[in-house]
C-alpha cells in the first residue's frame, strides 16, 4: 500500500510531506484548493506523461516521491527482480522529476527507469478511477475492457489483438499476390536475367583487387624488367658497382681502426649496410626471374576486365560494387517468389486464423465465467445502492464477423428497478444511477485484480443524501480489505472515512516579495472533521445546529 508522498515545486504545492495509513481516507476542500493536484503528483509518479507547466512558477523542477509497502505483492517484486529494480526488502520507491528545460527522470529503488516501467510497477500498486469513469461506461469499449480486467485476462485478449493483426496481415499479402501475379511475374523475369548476367562473371571484391594488381604488372611487365636488371648492375655488376664501393670503403676503414677507435662504429654501419644492400640484390633478382612475358596473361586479364566493366556500365555502377549488386538481385527475387506464392501465404493464413481462434475462444470462455459472476456481484451492490430489486447483466452477443477484439460484442444492460426489463446501460439510467452503477463496477473489478491502493477522484457525482451515506459505508466497507482513498464534496462520504484531510489554498510571499497562492493539507483531529463536515453540510454561516450534525455523523459512522 501506498506508505509516503512527497511534493516539491508542483503546480501551487511548494512541498508536501504526507504519510498515509490503511483504511478508508477521505480529502475534502473547497472547489480549487488543490485536491485533484495530489492525485496529479501520484499518477506523475506512476508514469503518466508530465508538462513544464506542472512545474511551480519560479522553480526549477519538480519532483514527485511514493514510497509504498510491498511485503504481499509477489508479482511485483518478481519483476523488479527480473529488470534488476529490486531496493530495499518490501518497499518500493517511485520517483519523478520534471525539469524546467523540459526533461523528465524516472526512478525505481532509485535505479534508472522508464516511463513504461512506471507504468508497469503502477499498475500493480494503484487503480484510480476518475471523476468521469461513469460517462466512459456508456462506451463499449470501455464496457469490454471492465470485463477483461475482472476477469484478468487483459493479457489473452492482448494476445487475440495480435493474433488478428498477424492474421489479417497474412490474408492482405495473399490477396495481393493473387491480384498482381501477372506483374509478379514480369519482375521476376527481369530479376532473373539480371541476376543471371551479375552471377555469371562469379566476381567477388578479393578478385577485383587481385585483377587490378595483376593487370598493372603485366601491362608494365617490360618496363619492370628493365628497371629490375639496371638495378642489379648499378648495384653488384659493373665495374663502379655500389656494393664494390662499399666493400672498399668497408677495408679502408678497417686498417685504420688501430690508429683511431672512433671509427668502429662507422666500420659496424658499413657492415649492416652492405649486408641490406646484398639482401636487396638477392630479392631483386628473385624478382626478376617472377616477372612473366607471356602475353596471353595479360590478354586474358584485359578480357576479365573488359566483362567486368561492360556489365557494370549495364547496371550504371561501379565495378567494385557488381558483388553487392548480386547479393541485392538474390535476396529481391527470394523475396518476390515468398510474396507471389500464394499457396505457401494460404497455408500461413490458415494457421494464423487457427491461432486467432485457439486464443479468441479461450478468451470467450474466461468473459463468460467473468460475464456471470460479475452480473451477480453488480446486483447484489444494487440492493445497497436504493435500487432494490434492481438488475444488472452483461450480455455477450456472438458476432458475425470475428474482429481484434474477440468473438463477441458485449455490452452492459441494467433494470434498475424491480418489474422492469433489462436494458442497455446507456439507454436506461439517469445520470445518479449511472454513478452508482459505475461506483460499484469500480469496487467489484478492483477487488478482483487484488491492487492494494484505490483511489477515487469524485466518483459520487451526481449522487446525494441516503444514497451517499450508503456510498460513503460501501467505500468504509472496502477500505478494511484494502487501501482506499477518496477526493469527495460530500458530507456523507466524509463522515465515513476512517481518516480525514483538507485541502485548502493559503496565500504568502515569495522569496521574491510577491504574493503566491500555495496549496496546504491538513490531517484533521476529532475537533478540526466536525469543523470540516459542518462546512460541507452548511452555507455561508455555520451554526451550532449544523455542528451538532456533523458530530451525529461522525459518531454514527464510527
Amino acid at each position: 500500500m501506498l506508505k509516503h508522498l512527497s511534493i516539491h515545486n508542483f503546480v501551487i504545492v511548494d512541498h508536501i510531506e504526507l504519510d498515509f495509513l490503511p483504511g478508508f481516507t477521505v480529502l475534502t476542500g473547497e472547489t480549487g484548493a488543490g485536491k485533484s493536484i495530489l492525485l496529479d503528483a501520484l499518477m506523475l509518479a506512476l508514469g503518466e506523461r508530465g508538462d513544464i507547466q506542472q512545474i511551480r512558477p519560479g522553480c526549477e523542477r519538480a519532483e514527485i516521491n511514493a514510497t509504498f509497502e510491498i511485503h504481499s505483492q509477489q508479482i511485483l517484486i518478481d519483476w523488479l527482480n527480473d529488470h534488476d529494480l529490486q531496493g530495499d526488502p518490501g518497499i518500493c520507491l517511485m520517483r519523478r522529476i520534471i525539469e524546467s528545460n523540459g526533461r523528465s527522470r524516472s526512478y525505481i529503488n532509485g535505479h534508472n527507469a522508464t516511463l513504461q516501467q512506471l507504468r508497469t510497477a503502477g499498475s500493480l500498486l494503484v487503480t484510480i478511477h476518475g471523476q468521469h469513469a461513469h460517462q466512459s461506461l456508456l462506451q463499449r469499449d470501455a464496457q469490454r475492457e471492465l470485463l477483461d480486467a475482472y476477469a484478468q485476462c487483459e493479457d489473452l485478449s492482448e494476445n487475440v489483438r495480435s493474433a488478428y493483426q498477424n492474421w489479417q496481415a497474412l490474408m492482405q499479402q495473399r490477396i495481393a499476390a493473387e491480384q498482381s501475379s501477372a506483374d509478379s511475374q514480369s519482375k521476376r523475369e527481369q530479376l532473373e536475367w539480371q541476376l543471371q548476367e551479375v552471377s555469371a562473371l562469379n566476381l567477388t571484391i578479393d578478385e577485383w583487387h587481385a585483377l587490378q594488381t595483376d593487370h598493372a604488372r603485366l601491362s608494365h611487365v617490360a618496363s619492370l624488367l628493365s628497371t629490375a636488371e639496371n638495378s642489379i648492375e648499378l648495384l653488384s655488376e659493373n665495374e663502379q658497382a655500389a656494393l664494390s664501393q662499399i666493400h672498399s670503403v668497408h677495408n679502408q676503414l678497417q686498417q685504420q681502426l688501430e690508429y683511431d677507435p672512433q671509427l668502429k662504429e662507422i666500420v659496424d654501419l658499413l657492415d649492416s649496410s652492405a649486408i641490406q644492400l646484398q639482401e636487396s640484390i638477392y630479392a631483386l633478382r628473385d624478382y626478376r626471374q617472377s616477372l612473366d612475358l607471356d602475353p596471353q596473361r595479360l590478354q586474358d586479364a584485359e578480357q576479365r576486365l573488359s566483362a567486368i566493366h561492360s556489365i557494370a556500365r549495364k547496371f550504371r555502377i561501379a565495378p567494385e560494387q557488381l558483388p553487392e549488386l548480386q547479393i541485392s538481385l538474390e535476396n529481391k527475387l527470394q523475396t518476390l517468389n515468398a510474396e507471389s506464392n500464394s499457396e505457401q501465404l494460404k497455408t500461413l493464413e490458415i494457421e494464423a486464423q487457427t491461432a486467432y481462434l485457439q486464443r479468441a475462444e479461450k478468451l470467450s470462455v474466461a468473459r463468460i465465467k467473468a460475464a456471470k459472476s460479475l452480473s451477480l456481484n453488480v446486483t447484489t451492490a444494487m440492493q445497497t445502492l436504493a435500487m432494490n430489486g434492481g438488475q444488472f447483466a452483461v450480455e455477450l452477443t456472438p458476432l458475425a464477423q470475428s474482429n481484434a477484439t474477440g468473438l463477441e460484442q458485449i455490452e452492459f444492460q441494467i433494470a434498475p428497478h424491480e418489474g422492469l426489463p433489462l436494458q442497455p446501460l446507456n439507454k436506461t439510467v439517469s445520470g445518479g444511477e449511472l454513478s452508482r452503477i459505475s461506483l460499484a463496477l469500480q469496487v467489484i473489478a478492483s477487488k478482483a485484480i487484488h491492487v492494494p491502493t484505490l483511489i477515487f477522484d469524485e466518483v459520487d457525482v451526481g449522487i446525494g443524501g441516503k444514497v451517499a451515506e450508503i456510498v460513503g459505508n460501501l467505500l468504509k466497507k472496502l477500505g478494511k480489505e484494502c487501501q482506499v482513498l477518496c477526493i469527495t464534496h460530500l458530507p456523507q462520504v466524509a463522515a465515513a472515512g476512517d481518516q480525514q484531510w483538507q485541502v485548502n489554498k493559503m496565500t504568502s510571499t515569495s522569496d521574491a516579495g510577491k504574493p503566491q497562492v500555495l496549496s496546504h493539507i491538513k490531517v484533521l483531529n476529532s475537533h478540526d472533521r466536525i469543523e470540516e463536515i459542518a462546512r460541507m453540510l452548511g452555507g455561508i454561516k455555520i451554526t451550532e445546529a449544523t455542528r451538532q450534525h456533523a458530530r451525529e455523523m461522525l459518531k454514527h459512522n464510527e
